[in-house]
């Protein structure tokens, strides 16, 4: 890997749909530096018409197309914005890396694709900075699930132990990095992270999200309800495997509490949702511990949930959980800053998928380069 020093920029909105991250990061040889940092908030108009999409609303090719430049602007703007926090200018820039927002991923089935929106061509005529999108359909066109491509980030970043460690990353959806003793990476979704909690606080509290688990901390869980949400078949499904919210939404919620009878509060499903979070993500990887110490790494907004990160200590017997940002690797910015990486890694030709995570028939450098001049 280069030893000169080059600065970059990750752009990341993932499923959550709460705004933009933004990372500016040093890449020095096997160091990476976060310089600065920045949040956008979506504009409600602009997340509600991506959330019509993700939903499976009838929408138009004008709309969809309206929506791309849309988030183009929005990317362009949140990269300016973090910018004029710092004393750097476009030209000490490399490159940008930004993933875009999903709006569809299918990687199973006859016809296998995904879909990210924002228009890089406006984010690097915009910002002055060359920018590297479009990260997961190459791998895709190897045979890849497209997803999760942060494990790689998180094998460069961790050392080598002598036991287990897990990269565990809860946004819109869980996913999980596996890195063992013996070199071998072993990455896929586990299942919702707050995608289904933020959807029942807003539907029920009017709220977008549960704050310090405050709300979710006045109900119970309900047995009934949490076991028939872990009947559904992606969580016995082996890895490769990846899922958004083609799968996890509305319409699956309500399906779950139309199967049962027994009475409940709101603050009872959120706090049922909560426990099926962290449930999901335990034995999802329970099995997987190599070594004496185990330990489990939390990025994420999840991170900030205080019964997620007690039902995980909990529910890992002999294992360490504990936020990312105890190891100097800030957990709200630990994927922004994988784009940016993604993006060094695609302009030195380096491979940045893991064929053993997603399924693809071999390593590549991921990306496609939009030239600012």
């Amino acid at each position: 890997m280069m030893s000169k020093e080059a600065l970059y920029i990750g752009i990341m909105s993932g499923t959550s749909l709460d705004g933009v991250d933004t990372a500016l990061v040093s890449i020095k040889g096997r160091e990476i530096t976060l310089l600065a940092s920045d949040f956008l908030n979506y504009p409600e108009s602009l997340k509600k018409g991506v959330l019509a999409i993700c939903h499976g609303e009838e929408t138009t090719l004008k709309h969809i197309g309206e929506l791309d430049h849309q988030l183009g602007l929005l990317y362009a703007e949140a990269v300016n914005a973090l910018l004029s926090k710092t004393s750097y200018s476009a030209h000490d820039i490399t490159a940008i890396g930004n993933h875009g927002q999903t709006v569809f991923h299918q990687p199973e089935g006859a016809i296998r694709f995904t879909t990210q929106l924002g228009d890089n061509n406006l984010v690097a005529t915009l910002t002055g900075i060359n920018t590297v999108g479009d990260f997961r359909r190459k791998d895709m066109a190897l045979g890849g699930q497209g997803a999760p491509l942060v494990p790689a980030f998180h094998r460069y970043l961790f050392a080598d132990s002598d036991s287990t460690q897990v990269i565990l990353n809860i946004g819109g959806i869980s996913n999980v990095s596996i890195l063992q003793p013996n070199g071998d990476v072993i990455g896929f979704d586990t299942g919702p992270g707050n995608v289904l909690l933020d959807h029942w606080c807003s539907h029920a509290f009017s709220q977008s999200f549960d704050k310090d688990a405050q709300l979710a901390k006045q109900g119970h869980v309900i047995p009934c309800l949490l076991e028939e949400m872990l009947n559904d078949d992606y969580l016995a499904r082996p890895a490769p495997k990846s899922t958004g919210r083609e799968r996890y939404h509305e319409q699956w919620l309500s399906q779950c509490l139309a199967a049962i009878s027994t009475p409940m509060t709101d603050h009872d499903v959120l706090r049922t949702l909560t426990e099926f979070t962290a449930l999901t993500i335990a034995n999802a990887i329970q099995n997987c511990s190599i070594g004496t110490t185990p330990k489990l790494l939390v990025c994420g907004g999840g991170a900030n949930n205080p019964i997620i990160m007690k039902r995980l200590s909990e529910l890992l017997i002999g294992w360490s959980v504990a936020p990312t940002d105890s190891e100097a690797i800030s957990g709200d910015y630990m994927e922004s800053m994988a784009f940016a990486w993604l993006a060094h890694c695609y302009l030195n030709k380096i491979p940045s998928n893991l064929p053993s995570v997603t399924g693809a028939s071999k390593a590549v450098p991921l990306g496609v380069l939009y030239s600012a001049d």
